[in-house]
């Protein structure tokens, strides 16, 4: 009897959860992975959103993909959906000018140079305001321990192949300083670069190249995060 009232119980959550994700733009796209615990295979989603038009180029996409894993289906995904989709929302208030995404299991944090966390020409060291973003951003990293974070850097296609994937490196790996500096755990964190290969835009105009020049984010929950999923949903 028991086990049957727990079932109707993490029912009556899921169904809530669904009626309740709509509350910032970065869970009204949300998929029907995140709203109903429907089942996926892996966190491709993640990979185009964070790479871009070019997933499979060079095999990145694979060994990124390894990184992300797979999407947790059933109640637990119901129940990891609700967790992300606070993170979520969190960090697209306290962060206004970046574009937050819910996809899959997982948030993706775009930052170009609209977003107020850019670098300056030809340079990878953090600015006054881009410290004071990311701070914001460590701090709320720190309230959801049970999240690692895969950081990717990319360039425009000015420059050298060679200069602006050193340039993506840099860039990325001092995002990734950053946040260990300021307390979170390197273990949290994958860092990746590709330098000019994944563009979003148009490389021939402007505007394509500053959207091109980015930093993504993408949060995504740990093995601990799915395991209490799982647990609390009796799917263990």
């Amino acid at each position: 009897m028991k086990t049957i009232l727990k079932k109707i119980a993490i029912l009556t959550l899921s169904l809530t959860v669904v009626i309740n994700l709509t509350s910032c733009n970065a869970t009204k796209n949300a998929n029907n992975a995140q709203k109903g615990g429907v089942i996926g295979a892996t966190g491709g989603a993640i990979l185009g959103a964070i790479i871009g038009n070019n997933t499979g180029k060079k095999g990145n996409g694979g060994e990124l993909g390894a990184v992300i894993g797979g999407v947790v289906g059933g109640t637990a995904g119901v129940l990891i959906g609700k967790k992300m989709d606070k993170q979520a929302q969190q960090i697209e208030e306290e962060i206004p000018g970046a574009t937050v995404e819910r996809i899959d299991d997982g948030i993706v944090v775009t930052f170009d140079e609209n977003s107020g966390v850019f670098f300056e020409t030809n340079k990878y060291n953090i600015n006054a305001e881009s410290d004071m973003l990311l701070t914001k951003l460590a701090n709320i990293l720190k309230e959801y321990p049970d999240t690692n974070v895969l950081v990717v850097g990319h360039t425009d296609s000015s420059g050298a192949d060679a200069y602006n994937m050193t340039l993506s490196r840099n860039r990325a790996q001092s995002v990734t300083n950053f946040f260990t500096s300021k307390g979170l755990s390197s273990n949290r964190f994958v860092t990746k670069w590709f330098g000019e290969e994944q563009p979003i835009a148009d490389n021939t105009t402007a505007e394509g190249r500053a959207k091109n020049r980015r930093v993504n984010l993408a949060i995504i929950p740990n093995e601990k995060m799915k395991e209490d999923a799982k647990a609390e949903s009796g799917e263990n």
